[in-house]
C-alpha cells in the first residue's frame, strides 16, 4: 500500500482524524475516527470506509489519561499498523485562523508555529486546540512534515472594502480586519461547483454553510468576494452557541451595567448565546425541529430569519444572483430550514421543488427557476489532504 495522509481537526478535548492513501495522484479515504476525553478517560472510535465501527477504551500511559502527545503517538502507530508498515507519509491540521499572512497551506516548524500562536486572540475557541496537535506531533514524531490548511485562507480573494472595518487606520495594522471562516469547506464547493452547475458555476453563487458553526460565502468565478464572518468566528449568522451579529453596544452594556468581565463576556458570546440561547433548549436544529416548545420555534425563526436576510445582502454584493448551495450539517440534512430560506428568498425568482428538497437533492429549484439551489454535500477533509500532499511536494522540490 502506498504512503498515508494523516488529516487532523483537533479540539479542546478530542482529534478528529481520516487517513488517506496517496496512490498515482488520487487520493482515497481509508478509514476516520475520533479520539475523545483525552486527558480524562480516552475513547478511540474508528470506522472504516466498509461502514464497520469500533470503539475502545484506551489503556493511558499515564493515569487517568493521555496526553495529547501520547494520544497522537499511539494513533501514529496504530495507523502505520493499518497501512502494512509503510507508515503515514505527513500530517494535515485543519487551521482556523492564517491571519493576513498565510493564504496558502504552509508546512509547520516550531518558527511557523509561534507565528500561529499570535493568532491564537482571533479565534481563540478554536486556535489553541488546532496548534495543540501540532506541538504535541513535534514531540511525539518530530521527523513526520505537517502541514497547516487555513480557514481563512479561501477568502483571502476578496477586494479591499469587503475585509474592512469602519474603524481607525491603527487598528486594522495591528490586523483588525474581517477575515472569513469555513475556507476550506468553501473551496471544496468551488471545485465541485461545475459539476452540478455547470458554466453557471462561474458566476454569482451564494454557499450557505449552515451548521453549529454557519457562516455564507458569496463566490465570483468560485472565488470569495464577500463572506458573513469577520474577524473572528462570532460574527454573522446565529449558530448552535454563538449569536451571530451583533451591535457592540450590546458588549458595553455587559461590561459596564452589568459587571461582566473579558472572560465572562467571552463564555456567553461563544458557549451560551445562538439557537441554545433563544431556545433555552438545545443548540443541535435536529431537537429543535421535533420540539413543541414555542421557544424552540422562535429560535429556527430567528435562525431562517437571520440567513435570508444577510444572504440578501451578498446578493447585493455580487449584484445579482445565479446559485445558492446549502451545505454542512444543517444544510444537508435539515430540508424544513432549506424550504423557508429559499421561501424567503423567492424574491429572487428561486422556485423551491419541494419534492426534491425533501430527498436532499442534489438540485432543489425547479426547471427554470431563475436562481437554481442545491444541496452539496461539503469535504474539508479531502481539500486539506490535497493541499498536505501539494505542500510537502513543493517542499521537496
Amino acid at each position: 500500500m502506498s504512503s498515508a495522509v494523516l488529516v487532523l481537526n483537533s479540539g479542546s478535548s478530542s482529534v478528529k482524524f481520516a487517513l488517506y492513501r496517496a496512490a498515482d495522484g488520487d487520493l482515497q479515504r481509508l478509514l476516520s475516527g475520533e479520539i475523545d476525553n483525552i486527558e480524562h478517560a480516552p475513547h478511540l472510535s474508528l470506522r472504516e470506509t466498509s461502514g464497520e465501527a469500533s470503539k475502545r477504551e484506551l489503556r493511558a500511559c499515564s493515569d487517568p489519561g493521555l496526553t495529547r502527545a501520547e494520544a497522537l503517538s499511539f494513533l501514529i502507530d496504530m495507523l502505520s499498523q493499518r497501512t502494512g508498515g509503510t507508515g503515514v507519509l505527513a500530517a494535515g491540521h485543519r487551521v482556523v485562523h492564517g491571519g493576513a499572512r498565510y493564504r496558502q497551506p504552509v508546512v509547520v516548524d516550531r518558527q511557523v508555529l509561534a507565528v500561529l500562536e499570535t493568532f491564537i486572540p482571533l479565534a481563540p475557541l478554536h486556535q489553541p486546540h488546532n496548534l495543540a496537535a501540532i506541538r504535541a506531533l513535534l514531540d511525539a514524531a518530530p521527523g513526520l512534515p505537517q502541514v497547516a490548511c487555513f480557514d481563512t485562507a479561501f477568502h483571502s480573494t476578496q477586494p479591499r472594502l469587503a475585509t474592512l472595518y469602519a474603524l481607525p487606520r491603527e487598528l486594522e495594522a495591528r490586523g483588525v480586519r474581517r477575515y472569513g471562516f469555513h475556507g476550506l469547506s468553501y473551496e471544496y464547493i468551488a471545485n465541485v461547483l461545475p459539476g452540478y452547475l455547470g458554466d453557471h458555476a462561474e458566476g454569482r453563487v451564494v454557499v450557505a454553510h449552515l451548521g453549529n458553526g454557519s457562516s455564507l460565502c458569496a463566490m465570483r468565478e468560485r472565488r470569495s468576494v464577500a463572506t458573513s464572518m469577520g474577524f473572528t468566528a462570532v460574527e454573522g449568522l446565529v449558530m448552535g452557541t454563538r449569536p451571530g451579529s451583533l451591535d457592540p453596544g450590546i458588549l458595553l452594556y455587559l461590561i459596564q451595567e452589568m459587571g461582566m468581565d473579558a472572560a465572562a463576556v467571552s463564555d456567553l458570546l461563544y458557549h451560551r448565546c445562538g439557537l441554545l440561547g433563544v431556545s433555552g433548549i438545545s443548540h443541535d436544529m435536529r431537537e429543535l425541529l421535533a420540539s413543541t416548545d414555542p421557544r424552540a420555534a422562535e429560535a429556527v425563526d430567528l435562525f431562517v430569519y437571520r440567513a435570508v436576510t444577510q444572504i440578501g445582502g451578498l446578493v447585493a454584493a455580487l449584484e445579482g444572483l445565479d446559485g445558492l448551495v446549502f451545505t454542512a450539517g444543517i444544510g444537508e440534512h435539515a430540508a424544513p430550514v432549506r424550504e423557508r430560506i429559499c421561501k424567503g428568498l423567492a424574491w429572487l425568482g428561486l422556485e423551491l421543488d419541494g419534492e426534491a428538497n425533501q430527498r436532499n437533492g442534489p438540485r432543489i429549484s425547479r426547471e427554470g427557476s431563475s436562481v437554481s439551489a442545491w444541496v452539496i454535500p461539503t469535504n474539508e477533509e479531502l481539500m486539506i489532504a490535497r493541499h498536505t500532499l501539494q505542500a510537502i511536494g513543493k517542499a521537496r522540490s
